[in-house]
């Protein structure tokens, strides 16, 4: 049971694609991220450089605000790639992979062998 006397901690609310075959972003050049999902002020990515496209991918998926979010920021077929890879908190990870038992599936490959 949990204490009574502790605060409870703010549960993050997680944007999550409707469909995958909805994120249609951009996979190469540098792309250009809005302060409300790129506050910490580093908002360009160079998507040909292998840590760079990480990191955006990271950073949208932790702090897309809505669905087009995604959907302009990110590209299926590069999520897909990318998946096992990226470090997310596990909340986010978890609500993904519920809604697309194909993302489950790479992470459980990733972690098999």
């Amino acid at each position: 049971m949990p204490d009574a006397t502790r605060p409870r901690r703010y549960a993050r609310p997680y944007v999550v694609a409707d469909d995958l075959g909805l994120l249609a972003g951009p996979t190469s050049g540098v792309v250009m991220l809005p302060r409300h999902v790129s506050w910490s002020g580093r908002g360009s990515f160079d998507l040909d450089s292998p840590g760079r496209i990480v990191d955006l991918y990271r950073t949208v998926l932790i702090e897309a605000a809505s669905p087009a979010d995604l959907y302009n920021y990110l590209d299926e077929s590069t999520l897909l790639r990318l998946w096992s890879y990226l470090w997310l908190p596990p909340p986010l990870r978890a609500a993904w992979e519920g809604r697309f038992p194909r993302l489950a599936e790479l992470s459980r490959l990733a972690t098999a062998g």
